[in-house]
């Protein structure tokens, strides 16, 4: 499997791929490359409508010309937190939000949703966020604006009255329950679609199935989220306990 960047002629194939409609894994194996290279490649140069491969090319050789160098680490320095690899939580926030992008999330809004995620203390401030991204304030505080509207942050002022924002371990259940109320108003427009149409005629019938399983997804989506809300305020095990020990199955009990 080759390494390194993709060249030139890779990202024109790449274009060729989308216009086609390939799937990014169906391109990713005509490449030789991880299904992940073109994920985030494809989605860091515009998404899958906007990808071209001269400006895709062009904008990877710019932030490789003005990428400076680290600095040598000096003796002594000191570690990274929880002795992590730098270089390995980097290229892991970028996948997560890579992944964030795919599910639909517009970049700055997916880049500052991972960087608030994957902080041990769960919040940044603006300032913070901007140093860490390397973008503006005011990239920062649309990317908030548009977080904060969807109910996936929260702000509170610290105790030096700066703004902070938060990611609640509830964040992800907030989500799906709102994912679980949007489908179930695709149901509800859809079964009004059943009335205009007819219910005995074939586009009647399809949209009152359409209906049905959005119903169902949604009740489900709804009713897992709910039993496994517990999951997300456990506590990882102690050095006694084995990893299953660490919480018990959502709707179970901790005694028998």
């Amino acid at each position: 499997m080759p390494g390194g960047r993709l060249t030139q002629s890779e990202r024109q194939q790449i274009a060729l791929g989308l216009a086609d409609g390939l799937a990014y894994a169906e391109i990713a194996r005509r490449l030789d490359r991880p299904t992940s290279t073109v994920t985030r490649e494809v989605m860091r140069n515009g998404g899958p409508t906007g990808y071209r491969a001269d400006l895709a090319h062009r904008a990877t050789e710019q932030r490789a010309h003005r990428r400076k160098p680290a600095p040598p680490r000096k003796a002594g320095a000191s570690p990274q937190e929880h002795g992590r690899d730098a270089e390995a939580v980097r290229a892991y926030e970028e996948t997560f939000t890579t992944v964030m992008m795919g599910s639909g999330m517009p970049k700055m809004m997916a880049r500052v949703m991972a960087s608030l995620t994957l902080a041990d203390t769960g919040s940044l401030t603006a300032s913070e966020l901007a140093e860490r991204l390397r973008v503006s304030p005011a990239s920062v505080s649309k990317a908030v604006a548009f977080l904060d509207g969807q109910g996936l942050v929260r702000r509170e002022r610290d105790d030096r009255r700066r703004e902070r924002y938060i990611v609640d371990d509830d964040v992800w259940y907030q989500a799906m329950t709102a994912s679980a109320r949007s489908i179930a108003q695709v149901a509800d427009t859809a079964r009004q679609g059943v009335t205009v149409l007819g219910s005995g005629t074939p586009a009647g019938h399809r949209m009152e199935n359409v209906a049905r399983f959005l119903d169902y997804v949604s009740e489900s989506t709804a009713r897992a989220a709910e039993q496994g809300r517990a999951v997300l305020h456990s506590k990882p095990p102690t050095a006694t306990e084995a990893p299953g020990e660490a919480a018990t199955a959502p709707g179970g009990s901790g005694s028998s």
